[in-house]
């Protein structure tokens, strides 16, 4: 948070409204949420999922909240103006289903089953839509090189809730709208195809038995057995905690790792 004003007054108030927007954030129903979701089961760090599987103590809580409170003000605001828009297809049918809720999949208990709210599907077109408020930088990014892994299984794993919920989803959707001083958007989609939200569900279970299998809980060494991904994309893990040696009391990152690891290999 960067709090300044104009003078002292100024610069006081500004820090007690920013800590009012961070607290108000942190209890917040999307802070708060601790069950795996759509939006989570794509992540390409396994060690950041194991982390969210056993609902471990968060390490990265303090992170600038504004760019979530933008993008969830902004599924509101489309919200709002889709069922302004709102028309019957017939027979008692809505055209658009906005902000409904939907189920992946059921679980052995309601914290293990996958729901989701999907941010709106048009029964007429057949389409998908998921809604991605995002900074210029990463618009860019996603223009040119698609969505990545996690939006695109989230993608799909709507698509899987969308069938489940009686659709027929031909296609899915992601929006991706710039946070920008002009209106940007770029549109992604391909057909749905439910093996690819399959595949995501099947490595979720492999990931949370190798959980079970290792117990980190019990056993905190093995937390280093546990993988981050390839590219992985620290700066927002809730666990990141940047120099530490104890994974169970948060993870030190890519960079920090890696050095970690050379200095081992060195002294040995």
């Amino acid at each position: 948070m960067i709090a300044t004003g104009s003078d002292e007054f100024g610069e006081r108030l500004a820090e007690r409204i920013g800590e009012f927007i961070i607290t108000a954030d942190a209890a917040s129903d999307r802070s708060q949420q601790v069950a795996i979701g759509p939006s989570d089961v794509g992540e390409p760090c396994e060690r950041q999922l194991s982390y969210r599987m056993l609902a471990w103590p968060q390490t990265n809580d303090r992170h600038d909240p504004i760019a979530a409170i933008i993008g969830t003000g902004f599924h509101m605001w489309m919200a709002e103006k889709f069922a302004a828009r709102q028309v019957d297809i017939g027979g008692g049918v809505l055209r658009y289903a906005i902000e409904e809720k939907v189920t992946v999949r059921e679980g052995y208990t309601q914290e293990s089953s996958l729901r989701g709210s999907a941010d709106l599907y048009d029964r007429l077109a057949r389409l998908n839509y998921d809604w991605k408020l995002v900074g210029a930088s990463s618009h860019d990014k996603y223009r040119r090189q698609g969505p990545g892994p996690k939006y695109r299984v989230q993608a799909h794993l709507y698509g899987l809730g969308q069938e489940n919920a009686g659709q027929a989803p031909d296609r899915v959707v992601v929006v991706f709208i710039a946070r920008h001083h002009e209106l940007k958007i770029h549109v992604w989609s391909e057909p749905y195809d439910r093996s690819v939200a399959e595949a995501a569900l099947a490595r979720l279970d492999r990931i949370r038995q190798r959980v079970l299998d290792l117990d980190p809980e019990a056993h905190p060494e093995r937390w280093h057995q546990i993988p981050m991904a390839e590219r992985p994309n620290c700066r927002f893990c809730p666990w990141l905690r940047p120099g530490s040696t104890d994974l169970s009391v948060g993870c030190p990152g890519a960079n920090n790792e890696a050095q970690s690891t050379q200095l081992e290999a060195l002294i040995a």
